[in-house]
């Protein structure tokens, strides 16, 4: 598999906020936080979120009424969601696939829910691809990361669960987190298609 190009760290925040864009018609956003994404998304879309934490949602409900949304967050995880099979346009995940407790679970019941020709678009931290002593020093971190932020397990690669679900046209694109401190970071953003 050739490597993902490497996208310069001042560029991540433009290069979600494109891929967000990207998405349209129905749209499903998994762990949608306290609607950060919000400024991100096309303003046509239907969005629905679903956030499992409570106090989250409460917030993502404000701000989702303040952005013209009408749908109600939903208490879900991502390995079940409440909606019917290819009822969905686009699903959306920043930074969710590394907190969940079953990727592969996630990742299909993303591919389930959504119509043929769908998109999946994943902001994602993920095992380093380009280094060894990344990875090894994620391994050693996860534990840690995994406790005190939010579940992140930083030694995952959603990739194969993505081409288990049957996504084709995968891209992925690579950044690597220079200027902050242990542990280290890799994000990827992955955009792919639902047959």
């Amino acid at each position: 598999m050739a490597k993902p190009p490497m996208i310069d760290d001042d560029a991540l925040d433009d290069l979600e906020r494109e891929l967000i864009g990207r998405a349209r018609g129905r749209v499903l956003e998994l762990g949608a936080g306290r609607g950060e994404n919000f400024g991100a998304f096309h303003p046509d879309i239907a969005w629905q979120g679903l956030e499992p934490d409570a106090e989250r949602r409460a917030e993502l409900a404000r701000r989702a009424r303040e952005w013209g949304h009408h749908a109600d967050p939903l208490d879900a995880v991502a390995e079940r969601l409440p909606m019917e099979a290819a009822s969905i346009d686009a699903v959306v995940a920043t930074y969710v696939l590394c907190t969940v407790e079953d990727v592969a679970a996630a990742v299909a019941e993303a591919r389930r829910v959504l119509v043929p020709g769908g998109q999946v678009l994943l902001v994602e931290h993920v095992l380093a691809p380009h280094s060894a002593t990344m990875r090894g020093l994620q391994r050693v971190a996860t534990p840690l990361t995994k406790r005190w932020c939010g579940g992140c397990h930083q030694d995952r690669d959603p990739l194969p669960a993505l081409r288990a679900a049957g996504f084709t046209d995968v891209e992925v694109r690579h950044r690597r987190v220079h200027d902050r401190p242990l542990p280290p970071e890799s994000i990827l953003l992955y955009e792919g298609v639902a047959p």
